[in-house]
């Protein structure tokens, strides 16, 4: 399983016996869920970090109406959820998460993220340094979601994700495919994709493929 936990960014730059150390001193356990079972409900209080070792677990959450609307999947080994919650003055999670298929989550203690232990322990110091780094890099994401979101018009968000995407020759590196785009931007693939065609007509970009470049920069930069 150590193998697998080094694939989370929250054990980034340790060895196998400093993350080895980190669960002992925390007293972190890993647990088994089997397929549908709740790893936590909404309105749950948050007590540990959650890390996904092996399955797939799916965050939501149920309206007032007991309609369900997810809210992400995660799937690949060392992922965490539900961390934001943590280090809230709520007191409660605003969703549950739940086993796809059977998964072994390991269990953080809270309490072990918020100060060094009285060894001022290298490997605790590391893990918590790692821990910061996780919520700057989600809050600078969803900055950017933000600034995206805000945009007036489907064509402005799109040049504005392109922007922030692409290299200094004008190549655009994106990690979404075009349907995980369109939902990032909230709108329809369709729709996406003949504003793209568009921005390409009005040699904007260029599109070749899944492959983008920004033939114009001025132009995209002024909407």
């Amino acid at each position: 399983m150590i193998s697998k936990m080094k694939k989370s960014p929250l054990f980034f730059e340790m060895s196998d016996s400093d993350i080895e150390n980190c669960l002992k001193c925390s007293r972190s356990e890993i647990v088994s869920y089997e397929k549908d079972e709740l790893i936590f409900r909404q309105h749950d209080v948050p007590k540990k970090l959650l890390v996904l070792l092996e399955g797939a677990v799916v965050v939501g959450n149920d309206s007032s109406s007991g309609k369900r609307s997810i809210v992400a999947t995660l799937d690949q080994p060392g992922e965490l959820f539900g961390e934001v919650f943590l280090f809230l003055n709520k007191q409660e999670y605003d969703h549950y998460a739940q086993a796809v298929v059977p998964a072994q989550i390991l269990q953080i203690p809270k309490d072990f993220l918020y100060h060094p232990c009285g060894e001022n322990c290298g490997y605790h110091t590391k893990l918590i340094s790692n821990m910061l780094s996780i919520l700057a890099q989600k809050a600078y994401y969803l900055n950017r979601k933000l600034q995206i979101v805000s945009c007036a018009t489907l064509r402005q968000k799109i040049a504005k994700v392109l922007l922030q995407n692409s290299s200094p020759d004008g190549r655009v590196t994106l990690s979404m495919n075009r349907e995980e785009l369109a939902d990032f931007m909230n709108t329809a693939r369709p729709s996406l994709s003949r504003e793209l065609m568009k921005m390409q007509e009005d040699g904007i970009i260029k599109i070749e493929k899944r492959k983008i470049q920004i033939v114009d920069f001025d132009a995209l930069q002024n909407h």
